[in-house]
């Protein structure tokens, strides 16, 4: 198994969230020493507008990271392409990819939280139909060496070559998230790696896991689920079960804003990543517990072809970072 590290940093004053529980600086030096640990990789979430000083310009981020380090690969969880300027953003990953030495991982998504859609004054309803044309776009941004033109529904674009090239050809790993069945089935028609969320608890990830690798054999592309998925889940080495259930209890309070946030007008909100709320899913979809039970979920998820795991710090910070590394990651590699 390969483990990385999932989330972001938040602003000093903030308390922890769901994503981050470390300020930028504390951040940054959580990575340098995963990569000293042998950690596979960090993704960063972008978010905004939330008040709780999550991270939204997550690309200027992992550029500081990558000047900072040399080995680690440097993903976003995601950028919400609905949001962006298609060719802008090709344009932004290939500089990054170039000064990075090629260590960029792609993660994109359509987003999910109705107050991000209002805020930039876009149509949640054309998040799907934007997210499809933007990575289109970027695409051909980065396959295409001539000058080129794309007359879209939400963009255009007239005879411009898109520069810098990248460093790993012709792009960057491709990740998508995605969670309903359909969407998974459409990530693995275009041949894109899947991240799957932090909340969804053993037996819909098993589901999804499934959904995936059919859909890529059916479509004759390489169905080695062990790499091409990435799972996030949180981690949290609990010393007892008093210490558990009060981390499993800040984390619903923490979910609870999340959920606010993410509401539309009517109150509903279609997204998977928004269907696991309990204290029991709550559990069942992180690695919060005794070292044994960390594990045993960890074999669960290894036995059913899940070999990728992003783990989201849930605080115990720079501690339980060492921990794993040194005591539970050995056991699976």
């Amino acid at each position: 198994m390969k483990f990385g590290l999932f989330g972001s940093a938040k602003l000093n004053k903030i308390k922890n969230d769901i994503d981050s529980s470390l300020s930028y600086n504390e951040w940054i030096d959580y990575n340098i020493e995963a990569e000293k640990l042998g950690y596979e990789s960090t993704f960063t979430v972008e978010h905004h507008f939330t008040g709780l000083g999550q991270v939204s310009a997550s690309l200027n981020l992992l550029t500081f990271l990558a000047a900072k380090t040399s080995k680690i690969k440097l993903g976003t969880a995601v950028l919400t392409l609905p949001w962006h300027n298609p060719v802008l953003l090709a344009e932004q990953v290939a500089t990054m990819d170039l000064l990075s030495n090629g260590r960029i991982q792609l993660g994109v998504g359509k987003g999910y939280r109705y107050n991000e859609f209002k805020g930039f004054k876009i149509d949640m309803n054309e998040a799907n139909a934007r997210f499809h044309e933007s990575i289109d776009i970027m695409v051909k941004s980065w396959e295409n060496k001539e000058k080129w033109s794309y007359f879209g529904k939400f963009w255009s674009f007239e005879d411009i070559i898109v520069e810098p090239f990248c460093y790993q050809l012709p792009y960057p790993t491709l990740w998508m998230a995605a969670g309903n069945h359909e969407a998974i089935k459409n990530v693995a028609k275009k041949n894109a790696n899947l991240l799957l969320d932090q909340f969804s608890p053993l037996n819909e990830v098993i589901k999804r896991v499934q959904v995936y690798k059919s859909e890529l054999e059916k479509n004759n592309f390489d169905n080695d689920t062990f790499n091409r998925i990435a799972l996030a889940r949180a981690l949290y080495i609990a010393k007892n079960e008093k210490e558990k259930m009060e981390v499993i209890e800040k984390r619903m309070e923490a979910r609870s804003k999340v959920d606010k946030l993410s509401q539309r007008p009517d109150g509903k909100n279609e997204s998977s990543i928004m269907s696991f709320k309990g204290p029991d899913e709550a559990l069942n979809g992180a690695l919060i517990g005794t070292e044994d039970e960390i594990h045993e979920r960890l074999t669960n998820l290894k036995e059913n072809g899940v070999g990728y795991l992003l783990l989201v710090d849930a605080g115990g910070g720079i501690d339980h970072l060492k921990y794993f590394a040194k005591k539970i990651m050995p056991a699976y590699h």
